[in-house]
């Protein structure tokens, strides 16, 4: 009988312990520290994204229609905006929106993300915390030469970054649209964030493919973005910041996904506005999904500018489109 309690306490002993370690095991933050960046002007700008075009241009790899995309008027304007697209999604995620800015006198910039709309459709499994990072560094740096407010758009994964540049970055980016952020999962207690960067990010376990075709290796590189946030978050000059979220995305952690920026537009003495799309339209995680919208995309998608501009409606964030 001593044997077996001797047993059981050991084992509890040694699950306490594992436990313990996928907590204490340290997620190093080395990898996402900027080196600094020299500002670019219009001629130098446009030419980065020329470099970049042409390179994707060239490469076989990369599926014509995902190559990043530069709107210009031809000169430098008075507003410029960064469109950062979602984890295993390319530019072409940000067709129509992209015209929307550019009709109001925006010059885009659309980056393809590393190992993102390559004929290889599980290459971004292969992605890098530091390399999310640099490109979007890289990214911001594009955008702030062809501008001269610059503001940043993203969607899902892309929304961490574009979190992350608000901070990080906060000598350039002064407005923030985050689409679908995904701050945390929804069908993971936030408690299990932390183990699971630990075991997948640091692959102590085989990486894993959700049937929504998600590397859980890949995802874990976010979420170390994520955490990489300043706990405080920091007063840098933002001058709007929305976020669009739909009650029928099973992907991310809804309250996250206000919480997260709500708490950057309270430090920069902002108000967070949240838009709620109706659950009527169907969209899901993809809250640009044209096909989801509808007759209703054109209407939505210029919403969706005007929470980027800070524009005030007459209706509230909450309110279903049309209502």
């Amino acid at each position: 009988m001593l044997e077996i309690i001797a047993l059981v306490v050991g084992a509890t002993v040694l699950v306490a312990a594992v436990v313990a370690g996928l907590y204490l095991w340290p997620l190093g933050r080395r990898a996402l520290r900027l080196a600094p960046t020299p500002p670019l002007d219009f001629a130098a700008a446009t030419a980065a994204a020329a470099r970049i075009t042409a390179a994707e241009a060239a490469d076989p790899e990369v599926r014509p229609e995902s190559r990043s995309r530069l709107l210009s008027h031809g000169s430098r304007t008075s507003r410029a905006v960064l469109l950062l697209h979602g984890y295993t999604l390319a530019p072409e995620q940000y067709d129509a929106l992209a015209e929307v800015f550019f009709a109001r006198g925006y010059n885009v910039w659309i980056p393809r993300a590393p190992h993102h709309g390559t004929v290889d459709r599980r290459a971004h499994h292969r992605i890098g915390a530091g390399e999310l990072t640099a490109y979007a560094e890289q990214a911001v740096t594009v955008a702030a030469g062809l501008g001269d407010e610059v503001g940043v758009v993203g969607i899902s994964g892309g929304a961490v970054l574009a979190t992350w540049l608000a901070q990080v970055r906060g000598d350039v980016v002064r407005r923030l649209l985050v689409l679908s952020p995904f701050f945390g999962p929804r069908q993971a207690p936030a408690i299990a964030v932390r183990p699971l960067i630990t075991l997948y990010g640091r692959r102590v376990l085989r990486d894993r493919v959700t049937a929504r075709g998600y590397s859980l290796a890949a995802v874990t590189r976010y979420l170390t973005i994520v955490r990489s946030l300043p706990r405080r978050p920091r007063r840098t000059g933002l001058l709007s910041a929305a976020v669009v979220i739909s009650p029928l995305d099973t992907v991310v952690d809804p309250v996250a996904a206000v919480r997260v920026p709500r708490r950057i537009a309270r430090a920069n003495g902002i108000d967070l506005r949240v838009y709620a799309l109706p659950e009527s339209l169907g969209v899901r995680h993809n809250t640009l999904d044209l096909a989801a919208l509808g007759a209703d995309a054109a209407d939505v998608l210029r919403r969706y500018v005007d929470r980027y501009e800070g524009v005030a409606e007459a209706t509230s964030d909450a309110a279903t489109v049309g209502g």
